[in-house]
C-alpha cells in the first residue's frame, strides 16, 4: 500500500464519516424535535416491565434514526444530570441504544447484492449512491422548503457513506493478495490482540458504526474471517465507551451512572460472548470460525452481540441501576442548585427540551418572586426577622436565574423550533430583567420594613389604609400577569397594564394626601420619607409588571409586528382595556381619592 492508497483509505473513512454524520443529523431535523420528547416522555409506565420495554424500544428506535448510540446516551446524561429522567428510566434506554447502533451495519451489508441482472445492479450501494447524491443536491438547490432540505440531506448523507465504503473497497481489494496483509489478519484470530485492535481504532474514530463499516469494507478482500472479525467487534464495542466515558466528565453523580450502566452494558457483553465463544472453542471446537465472513455475516454478528446483550440485561435493570449507584454513589444537591442544574449544557442538542427547561426554570422565578412579594408586604404591619431572611434567599435565587438563563437560552439553537417555541424564547429573553427588577423592589420593600421596625416608624390611620389598598394593588397585578404567564390567559395579560396605571395614579394622589398629613402634623417626616419610598417601589413593580404583560401578549397573538417595546395593550384590547380601567378606578382609585387624611 503506497502514499497515494493510503490518502485515498483516510479520503474514504472521512467520506464514510461525513455521511453517516449529515444523515443522522439531517434525520434529527427532520424530526423537529419530536424524537427528543418521545425519549423523555415515554420511559414509565403504572405496569411493572412495561416501562422498561418501551425504554428499550424507544432507545432502539432513536438510536438507529440518528446514527448514534452515544449521541443518545449523552443526551440521556443531559436528562439525568437535569434531573429530567431518573437512573431507572435511562438505562432501559442505554441497553436499546446498544441495539440501534447496529443499523448502519445492516444498511451497508446492501454490498453484498450480486451483480446478476439490472435491478439488481441498480440495489447495489455503488450503483445507487450517485443518484442519492444527485437527487439531494438537487433538492438543495431548486427547493426552498426546509423540510424538503432535511429530507436531501439524508439522501446525500446516505450517498456519501455508500461512496466512502466503496473508496475503502477499492482500496483494500489490491491487499486481497497481499501476504502479508494475510498474515497481518491471521494475527487477529489470537482473541485479545482482535479486542485490542477493535478497541483502539473505535476509540480513535469515535464510532463503532464507521469501525464496523472499515471492518465490512475489509471483508471484500476475503481475509476477513469469523474467527477474526468476532473479537474485533466485541473490542469495537468497548472502543465505543470512550465517548461516553468523556461525554460525562463534568455531570454529577447520577448522570455518571449512566456513563457507567452503557460501559457495564459493553463489558458484560465482551465478557459473555469472549467466555461463551472461546469456551466452546477451546473445547469441543467451533468449525466455521475458519471460514470467511461478507458484509452481512459482520452485521449479524454486530447485532447479535447488542441485541442478545441488551435482552440478558433488560429483566436486570433495576439491578444494573443499584450496581451504578453501589460504584459511583449518589449526590445529595441543594434544592435551589437542582434547578439551575436542569439548565445542562448538554441539553443544547435537544433544543425544544433546553426550552422546556428554561420556561421550568422561569417558573420557578416567578414563584419566587410572588412568595417574596407577600413576605415583604406582611413585614410592613409585622416585621420578622425570619421572614427577611427567607425572602433575602429567594431574592439571590432570583438574581441567579436572570444571570444563568440569559446566557443558557441565547445559546439554544432556533433551527428545530416552532413559531410559537421561538416567539417563547422572545418572551422570556424580554421579561428576565423585568421580572428580576421585580424581585428588587420587593427586597427594597423589605428594606424600608425592617428600618420601620428599627426606627418604630409607623402611619397614621389614614395612611395604613392608603397603603394597604396599594399592597392589595400590586398583589393583583402580579396576579394578573403571572396566571397569563403560566396559562396563556389573553384577559389576565391585557389588565395588567390598566392596573399599572391605576397604580401610577395611586401613588400620586397617596403622595399629595401625605403631604397634607405632614403639613398637618399628623405624620412626622421620618415616616413621610418611608411612605414615599413605599408607594414608589410598589408603582415600579406594577411598571415592570406591564412590560412584562406586553411580552406575554406578543407570543399570545403571535404578532411580530405588535411592538411591545413601545407599545400597549389598548393596542389589541380596545374598548377593553378602557373598560377594565374603569373597574380599577372603581376599585382602588375613588377609595384613595375618598380616603381624608
Amino acid at each position: 500500500m503506497d502514499i497515494l492508497s493510503i490518502l485515498q483509505l483516510f479520503g474514504g473513512v472521512g467520506l464514510f464519516l461525513f455521511g453517516m454524520s449529515l444523515m443522522g443529523s439531517s434525520l434529527e431535523l427532520l424530526a423537529g424535535g419530536s424524537l427528543q420528547q418521545i425519549l423523555e416522555a415515554l420511559t414509565t409506565s403504572k405496569k411493572k416491565g412495561v416501562g422498561e420495554i418501551k425504554g428499550w424500544a424507544l432507545g432502539t428506535g432513536v438510536t438507529a434514526i440518528i446514527q448514534s448510540s452515544a449521541a443518545t446516551t449523552i443526551m440521556l446524561i443531559g436528562f439525568v444530570n437535569a434531573g429530567i429522567m431518573k437512573i431507572g428510566q435511562a438505562i432501559p434506554v442505554v441497553l436499546g441504544a446498544n441495539v440501534g447502533s447496529t443499523a448502519t451495519a445492516q444498511i451497508l451489508r446492501l454490498g453484498d447484492i450480486g451483480s446478476g441482472n439490472l435491478v439488481l445492479k441498480l440495489l447495489k450501494p455503488s450503483s445507487f449512491a450517485p443518484m442519492l447524491v444527485g437527487v439531494g443536491a438537487f433538492i438543495v438547490l431548486f427547493s426552498k422548503k426546509k423540510r424538503l432540505k432535511n429530507i436531501a440531506g439524508i439522501l446525500i448523507g446516505l450517498g456519501v457513506l455508500f461512496y466512502g465504503m466503496t473508496m475503502m473497497e477499492q482500496v483494500f481489494a489490491p491487499l486481497k493478495e497481499s501476504p502479508t496483509f494475510q498474515k497481518i489478519f491471521l494475527s487477529f484470530q489470537n482473541p485479545l490482540l482482535g479486542i485490542a485492535a477493535g478497541l483502539f481504532i473505535t476509540a480513535v474514530i469515535q464510532s463503532s458504526s464507521a469501525s464496523v463499516g472499515i471492518l465490512q469494507a475489509l471483508s471484500a478482500t476475503g481475509a476477513v474471517t469469523f474467527g477474526t472479525a468476532i473479537p474485533i467487534i466485541i473490542g469495537q464495542n468497548l472502543g465505543k465507551c470512550m465517548t461516553i466515558l468523556l461525554g460525562a466528565i463534568g455531570a454529577n453523580k447520577n448522570a455518571r451512572r449512566v456513563s457507567l450502566s452503557y460501559l457495564l452494558f459493553n463489558v458484560f457483553g465482551a465478557l459473555f460472548f469472549f467466555i461463551v465463544i472461546y469456551g466452546l472453542h477451546y473445547t469441543i471446537g467451533i468449525a466455521f470460525l475458519s471460514n470467511p465472513v461478507n458484509r452481512g455475516d459482520i452485521a449479524n454478528l454486530h447485532l447479535g452481540f447488542n441485541l442478545i446483550t441488551s435482552l440478558i440485561l433488560l429483566p436486570f435493570s433495576g439491578q444494573l441501576a443499584g450496581l451504578t449507584e453501589k460504584i459511583v454513589g449518589t449526590e445529595p444537591v441543594d434544592e435551589a442548585e437542582k434547578e439551575f442544574m436542569k439548565l445542562d449544557d448538554r441539553l443544547l442538542q435537544t433544543p425544544v427540551i433546553a426550552l422546556d427547561q428554561c420556561r421550568n426554570l422561569m417558573d420557578q422565578m416567578i414563584e419566587r418572586i410572588e412568595k417574596n412579594y407577600k413576605l415583604a408586604t406582611g413585614l410592613i404591619s409585622q416585621y420578622d426577622e425570619a421572614a427577611f431572611a427567607l425572602l433575602d434567599k429567594n431574592e439571590s435565587f432570583v438574581d441567579r436565574c436572570e444571570t444563568v438563563l440569559t446566557s443558557y437560552i441565547i445559546r439554544i439553537d432556533r433551527s428545530v423550533l416552532s413559531e410559537d417555541q421561538k416567539f417563547m424564547i422572545s418572551e422570556i429573553l424580554n421579561s428576565i430583567s423585568d421580572l428580576e427588577r421585580i424581585g428588587d423592589y420587593c427586597m427594597n420593600i423589605a428594606y424600608e420594613a425592617k428600618e420601620m421596625d428599627e426606627d418604630q416608624v409607623s402611619f397614621s390611620e389614614s395612611g395604613s389604609k392608603e397603603m394597604n389598598l396599594m399592597i392589595k394593588a400590586g398583589k393583583e397585578t402580579l396576579s394578573c400577569l403571572f396566571t397569563a404567564f403560566r396559562t396563556r390567559d389573553r384577559l389576565m395579560a391585557i389588565k395588567v397594564e390598566p392596573l399599572s396605571e391605576t397604580i401610577e395614579q395611586m401613588k400620586d394622589i397617596m403622595k399629595e394626601h401625605h403631604i397634607i398629613r405632614l403639613q398637618e402634623g399628623v405624620c412626622d417626616a421620618k415616616s413621610g420619607a418611608t411612605f414615599f419610598d413605599l408607594a414608589n417601589c410598589f408603582d415600579r413593580i406594577s411598571a415592570h409588571a406591564g412590560n412584562v404583560s406586553l411580552h406575554v401578549i406578543k407570543r399570545m397573538e403571535a404578532n411580530r409586528s405588535f411592538d411591545e417595546m413601545h407599545g400597549h395593550a389598548q393596542e389589541i384590547s380596545g374598548d377593553d382595556y378602557i373598560r377594565i380601567f374603569e373597574e380599577y378606578e372603581k376599585t382602588y382609585l375613588l377609595p384613595v381619592r375618598n380616603n381624608a387624611a
